[in-house]
C-alpha cells in the first residue's frame, strides 16, 4: 500500500510538472505622445522592476496612432482624439479600423517657456501673461516683446522692443493640437486669421479641429524655430541659445531642464504655474465624453483660483472592438494581453506616486478605476475595484504626492499684478531672478473627495464584481509562490482521492 501511495504522489507531481503552464508575459511595445514621455519612462522603470516587459517610443501622437493602427505597436499614446487627427491629416483611419479604447493614464499641462532679457540684459524669470496675450502671441497678432499687452501684466515696464521668436514642434504633434485648442478658445479672431494665412501648410480645418503641424514658410513660418521633440525644445529655452523666444512644451520637460515658465492668468484673475495642485484644480471642469475623450473649454475658464488653465489628460490607446460598452479587447496573444493588464494595473496605482514630482498630476480615483475597467475589457474578467486599502495612488489618500505644491507667485508679495501695473510699482519691481526657485517638494492638494471630482468616467460600463487589487497582482508573494502554496494545499486531498479509488478496486 505504501508503494502504491508513493506511486500516486509521483504521478500527481509529474502531471503538475508537465501540465501546460500559464503563458509567459509577452513583450509589449508602444509609441506616440511626447506629452506623456517622462511619465512613461517612470512607468516602464517600475514595470521592468516587476518583470513586466514594456517599451515605449515618444515619436508624437500622430505617429503613435498610425503605428497602432498598422499593428506595428501594441498600444499608442495620445492626448489628441483620433477623429481630430484624421480631420487634420494626421492619419488614424487604420486605428479606427483596428478598434481602440481611450485609457486615461495621467493628468498633465502645457507650460509656456521663454528666454527674454530686460533692458539691462538680465534674464527675466518672472514673466506674467494673460490667457489672451499668450494666445495672441502664438497666433502671431502680438509679434514684439514691447507690446502693451505684455507690459500690462509685468509691472508696467516694457521689455526690449525685439521681435518674438516662437519655438515649437516640427512635424505632426498632438501637443501642438492640444495647445492650439487653447489658443483658439482664448483668441478666436486671431486664431482664425492665423489658420487662414497658413491654410496651404496647415490644411483647411473643419470646425473644432486644430492644427497638428506648424507653418514653415511665409511670415508666420519664418517666426518659428521648430525642434524634433520635447527634450530639444526645453533644452533650447533653458540654455538661452535662442534670444527673445517663447515656446510651449509639457511641464515635466521645463522642470527637467529648469526652463523659466510663464505665470498664466486664470479665470479668477490669479496667476499660476502648472504644478499638480493647479492641474488637478483645473481638470475638475474637464468635460469627458462617453468614450473618455476630452473637451477642455471648461478647463480654460475654470474659476477656481488654483487653476492652471492649459491642463489636459493623456491617454493610452488599447484594443477594443464592438462598441465601447460591450467591447472585447486582447491581442490574440495571451502573453501580450497579460502584460497589458499588468502594466495598466501598475500605472493606475503605484505608477501615480511620482507624477507630481516629475511635472504631472496623478489621476483622480474615478479615472484610476477606469484604468481597471479598461483591463476588464482587455481580459474579459471582472474589473478590480480600487480603494484606499489596495491602491497607492496618492489621490486615494487625500494627497497629490511630493512636489504637488507651486512656489508662491513673486508678484503677490509686492501687491500683485494689478498693483504693480496700476499702483506705481516704482522701486518695488521684482528683480530678474525673483521667484526662480526650483520645484517645491511639499505634499499638497485637495482631499480625496475633492480629487475625485474630475468629470467623466462612469462606474457601470461593466457590471464589475469587486476583486482586490495588489501591487503585483499576487498580494505579498509572487506567482511561483502562489503555485507552490496551491500544490501544498491540494496535494493531500488528491492523494486521499487516489488511495480511496485504489482501495475500492
Amino acid at each position: 500500500m505504501k508503494k502504491l501511495a508513493g506511486f500516486a504522489v509521483f504521478v500527481i507531481v509529474a502531471q503538475l510538472a508537465f501540465a501546460p503552464q500559464a503563458a509567459a508575459l509577452g513583450q509589449l511595445n508602444g509609441s506616440g505622445s511626447t506629452y506623456v514621455g517622462l511619465a512613461m519612462s517612470d512607468w516602464q522603470n517600475g514595470a521592468g522592476s516587476r518583470g513586466i516587459p514594456v517599451n515605449y517610443s515618444a515619436l508624437g501622437s500622430p505617429a503613435g496612432v498610425n503605428q497602432y493602427g498598422d499593428r506595428t505597436v501594441d498600444f499608442g499614446g495620445t492626448e489628441a482624439e483620433v477623429s481630430s487627427l484624421q480631420a487634420a491629416g494626421g492619419g488614424g483611419i487604420s486605428a479606427a479600423a483596428r478598434g481602440y479604447q481611450y485609457v486615461p493614464d495621467v493628468a498633465g499641462a502645457v507650460a509656456v517657456m521663454y528666454n527674454v532679457s530686460d533692458a539691462a540684459g538680465r534674464r527675466v524669470t518672472t514673466l506674467h501673461l494673460t490667457r489672451a496675450t499668450i494666445a495672441r502671441i502664438f497666433a502671431r497678432s502680438i509679434t514684439r516683446w514691447s507690446d502693451p499687452a505684455i507690459t500690462a501684466t509685468n509691472g508696467g515696464f516694457a521689455l526690449p522692443d525685439q521681435p518674438i521668436t516662437l519655438i515649437g514642434r516640427g512635424g505632426q504633434s498632438g501637443t501642438t493640437a492640444l495647445f492650439y485648442d487653447f489658443v483658439a478658445h482664448m483668441a478666436p479672431d486671431a486664431y482664425n486669421q492665423f489658420i487662414a494665412r497658413n491654410v496651404a501648410e496647415i490644411g483647411n480645418l473643419s470646425a473644432g479641429v486644430r492644427p497638428i503641424q506648424l507653418p514653415t514658410s511665409g511670415q508666420d513660418g519664418t517666426a518659428y524655430r521648430l525642434f524634433a521633440d520635447s527634450d530639444q525644445i526645453a533644452q533650447t529655452v533653458a540654455n538661452g541659445s535662442v534670444p527673445f523666444s517663447i515656446g510651449y512644451d509639457e511641464f515635466g520637460y521645463a522642470k527637467k531642464y529648469n526652463a523659466p515658465t510663464v505665470w498664466v492668468e486664470n479665470q479668477s484673475g490669479g496667476y499660476t504655474q502648472p504644478y499638480a495642485q493647479n492641474i488637478s484644480a483645473a481638470l475638475t471642469r474637464a468635460n469627458l465624453r462617453p468614450d473618455l475623450s476630452q473637451e477642455l473649454s471648461g478647463v480654460y475658464t475654470n474659476s477656481d483660483p488654483l487653476t492652471y488653465p492649459i491642463s489636459a489628460y493623456s491617454y493610452l490607446m488599447m484594443p477594443c472592438s464592438g462598441g465601447r460598452d460591450t467591447c472585447k479587447g486582447g491581442y490574440g496573444d495571451q502573453g501580450k494581453t497579460d502584460t497589458a493588464a499588468a502594466f495598466v494595473s501598475h500605472v493606475a496605482c503605484d505608477g501615480q506616486i511620482n507624477m507630481a514630482r516629475i511635472g504631472y498630476s496623478p489621476l483622480p480615483p474615478n479615472l484610476s478605476q477606469e484604468m481597471m475597467n479598461a483591463v476588464a475589457r482587455l481580459t474579459g474578467a471582472p474589473a478590480r475595484q480600487l480603494n484606499p486599502g489596495n491602491c497607492s495612488n496618492p489621490t486615494f489618500h487625500g494627497s497629490l504626492g511630493a512636489g504637488a505644491t507651486s512656489p508662491p507667485d513673486p508678484f503677490e508679495a509686492l501687491g500683485g499684478v494689478k498693483a504693480l501695473t496700476h499702483g506705481g510699482a516704482g522701486g518695488n519691481r521684482p528683480s530678474a531672478q525673483a521667484g526662480a526657485g526650483g520645484p517645491s517638494g511639499a505634499t499638497g492638494g485637495p482631499s480625496a473627495a475633492d480629487a475625485s471630482l474630475a468629470n467623466g468616467g462612469s462606474a457601470d460600463w461593466r457590471d464589475a464584481e469587486p476583486a482586490a487589487y495588489d501591487r503585483d497582482g499576487f498580494g505579498t508573494f509572487g506567482p511561483i509562490a502562489a503555485l507552490v502554496l496551491a500544490v501544498t494545499l491540494l496535494l493531500p486531498l488528491l492523494v486521499r482521492a487516489v488511495l480511496r479509488r485504489l482501495r475500492r478496486s
